[in-house]
């Protein structure tokens, strides 16, 4: 990767390629700005390093903040992070380091509070908490992706409010290295959301660390991911927080590949998202905004229109063909062949009657089950299949109309 550094800094940098004593009033964004919204907690904000207890305070002001966004017609997700650190203070593991079956035993106790006291908090609101276990191989393991897109989907839809925890009781490897910064960025790209918010114990990206160096000064814009600015990384804190700054940029770097800008910005402070409303030189809090070059929805379709490994056809009659080129998602009633050997969420192509590809997409059912309902009426899956499916043999979310 060439060494160049594409930020906005408000003083010349001391690296690379910068635009000195830049007006960035015009390229940051607001927390209003946003439509989908991931936000990730850390453990040492909810959680006192001293006393091991929860900061309820705390997360009651960032409750507030969240029926805010609410209020205003945004979708909010939550990641968060601390079932290790709640639950080890009810185990009587508080004071010492901890072995990974502790941890694991810390986090079994810690997630159940952790739900409670989210549901407790938002319910002063009228808002309904989801808790959702995951791994970053749900994330990731292209099936149980759009499991859980199409579950947060709904709750999102049912006016939920789905809280994510890494499913710290398994996933073994998390727990060692503390990421649920990527966890985050995963979920954000999962979901197709637009912004997500890393709350930190830092106010965002430093030319140096600046709990070392004086002479650190603060980035408010990054527009590319360079060496450069992933070398301003440094190591992580001590305490609970064991993420640091490396994990927050391997984070932007998932969470602009899918269009999604993100935001690294101080946490500790009373009601933080509020912080993020407007920009700081109207009063906001200082921040780091992490800016991609697409959208969410564009970043998606160019992964599933560029992905050169599709398993499988599917032949579509005439006037599915027509209702393609108008938008709309391809029905199993529009299909007239299937080929290959597929499961569900793998990328197939989709040819036209004389055999041309029009288009590419993650397909709902597996092969299999795609050559029992071709031609069939949606109302007629459950009889044939036995099980409720989608009514789309392919959503027009995740299809790609060359």
């Amino acid at each position: 990767m060439k060494a160049t550094m594409t930020v906005t800094t408000p003083s010349t940098a001391a690296t690379a390629t910068t635009t000195p004593k830049a007006d960035t009033s015009s390229l940051l964004p607001t927390l209003l700005d946003a439509r989908r919204l991931v936000v990730k907690i850390g453990s040492a904000l909810l959680v006192d390093s001293a006393t091991g207890r929860m900061r309820r305070e705390w997360l009651d002001a960032l409750a507030d903040d969240v029926a805010a966004c609410r209020k205003r017609g945004q979708e909010v997700v939550i990641v968060t992070s601390g079932a290790v650190a709640c639950g080890r203070e009810h185990l009587g593991l508080v004071g010492r380091a901890l072995r990974l079956e502790e941890k694991q035993a810390a986090a079994a106790t810690g997630q159940i509070r952790l739900a409670a006291a989210y549901q407790e908090t938002l319910a002063r609101h009228g808002l309904t908490v989801a808790q959702v276990l995951v791994t970053l191989e749900d994330t990731e393991e292209r099936r149980r992706h759009l499991n859980g897109r199409a579950t947060i989907d709904t709750l999102l839809k049912l006016g939920a409010v789905p809280v994510i925890n890494e499913n710290d009781t398994v996933a073994t490897a998390e727990i060692r290295f503390g990421d649920n910064d990527r966890l985050a960025a995963r979920v954000a790209q999962m979901i197709s959301a637009d912004t997500l918010v890393l709350l930190s114990d830092i106010d965002g990206l430093y030319t140096a660390d600046p709990r070392k160096d004086p002479d650190a000064r603060h980035i408010p814009v990054v527009q590319e991911l360079t060496s450069d600015i992933e070398n301003m990384a440094g190591e992580p804190p001590p305490g609970y927080s064991s993420g640091g700054m490396v994990t927050k940029i391997v984070a932007a770097r998932v969470a602009l590949a899918a269009g999604c800008r993100m935001v690294i910005a101080k946490g500790k402070r009373m009601n933080p998202l509020a912080a993020l409303e407007q920009r700081p030189e109207q009063g906001g809090a200082l921040c780091t905004w992490f800016l991609p070059a697409a959208s969410p929805s564009s970043a998606r379709k160019a992964w599933i229109g560029g992905n050169l490994n599709a398993h499988g056809a599917l032949t579509v009659d005439a006037g599915a063909l027509s209702a393609l080129a108008r938008g709309a998602s391809l029905l199993p009633a529009g299909v007239r062949a299937v080929e290959g050997d597929f499961e569900r969420g793998d990328v197939v192509v989709v040819k036209a009657p004389d055999g041309r590809e029009v288009a590419r997409g993650l397909t709902a059912y597996a092969a299999e089950d795609a050559r029992r309902i071709a031609g069939r009426k949606s109302h007629e899956i459950e009889e044939i299949l036995g099980y409720r499916g989608r009514d789309e043999m392919i959503h027009r979310d995740d299809l790609v109309v060359r």
